[in-house]
């Protein structure tokens, strides 16, 4: 039997209920990955273990300065416990519903928010050239509708209006606003000292509204849902879907931490053309990159794909 032929006997595939809800809205969720004291747990111990940089792909002797958001990528590559979220059936079943049985994570990012952080601004991704101005997916021409990626962003603490939560735009994933082939301006000194209708929200040193296609428009924020998270829960989402996040109002001393982990089909490109990311003020060099195949097969062989971890633990491949 086929890889393709079990795919529909995955446990937690969409039905067709779940699945017409996504294509319609962009997103799905919140569902359970981890228990709440099982994420906590999680959480407490691997965030001592990370603050040993030394496996890390991009670790600060490969690193050019101003690339804290950089390094801050990819550290999967070096985690067990990341390692095994990004390939656990709860994610990769979900993922598997929309874009077919042979998956790569191609990315993951933590996204912390700490009290009194500025929110997210509204955005969308495509391309993901938004801050270097190099496509870094490329679909293949006759997907070209498809587009983005699939982000599955997983809360490790309590993540609600005060603690810096998702917002959406249902329906928003099939227009982009924005162009990525326009370019941002990096200005570290934005960074938490940008108000945007009254609310604190910047994003990571860049305008994200530099892009805007009509530079008028406005989001529709009164169709805005907030997403409300527990600990161990995860959301699913297009990377088109018109997205931000609240700020961190600083009534509780616990910081708001979630990992996004990203997903394409293996006949996506990924970093075309390319050997550095360069983002955020700095770069860092791609020759030790490699994305993961979290489920089927890999028939194209467009990417570097990573076998093992830096630590040489071996991914698993459902």
């Amino acid at each position: 039997m086929t890889v393709r032929e079990t795919v529909t006997e995955r446990k937690f595939a969409l039905n067709d209920e779940e699945l017409a809800f996504f294509k319609a809205n962009g997103y799905f969720g919140p569902f359970k990955v981890y228990e709440v004291e099982e994420a906590k747990r999680l959480w407490r111990r691997e965030r001592l273990r990370l603050l040993d940089r030394s496996h890390a792909i991009y670790n600060d002797e490969r690193a050019q300065a101003g690339n804290t958001n950089i390094a801050n990528y990819d550290r999967h590559l070096d985690s067990d416990a990341l390692a095994d979220h990004i390939s656990r059936p709860e994610i990769v079943d979900r993922v598997s519903s929309v874009f077919g049985p042979d998956l790569l994570c191609w990315r993951t990012e933590f996204f912390p928010k700490y009290p009194g952080d500025e929110g997210t601004d509204w955005h969308q991704a495509d391309t993901f050239a938004n801050a270097s101005g190099k496509p870094q997916i490329v679909w293949p021409d006759e997907l070209k509708e498809y587009g983005g990626t699939l982000t599955v962003w997983t809360a490790f603490t309590e993540v609600n209006q005060d603690t810096a939560c998702l917002q959406f735009i249902p329906g928003t994933h099939e227009q982009m606003v924005y162009d990525e082939d326009k370019t941002m301006r990096y200005d570290p000194e934005a960074i938490n000292s940008t108000e945007k209708g009254g609310m604190k929200r910047g994003f990571f040193g860049y305008d994200y509204r530099d892009l805007l296609i009509d530079p008028d428009f406005e989001p529709d924020e009164a169709r805005a849902v907030p997403m409300i998270m527990r600990p161990g829960e995860a959301i699913m989402f297009s990377s088109t879907l018109m997205h931000a996040s609240y700020p961190h109002a600083g009534k509780t001393d616990e910081m708001r931490m979630a990992f996004a982990s990203r997903y394409v089909p293996t006949c996506v490109r990924l970093y075309p053309d390319t050997d550095v990311i360069e983002e955020y003020g700095g770069s860092v060099p791609l020759d030790r990159y490699g994305a993961v195949l979290v489920s089927g097969v890999d028939a194209y062989g467009h990417n570097p794909i990573a076998t093992t971890t830096t630590r040489g633990r071996p991914f698993h491949t459902r």
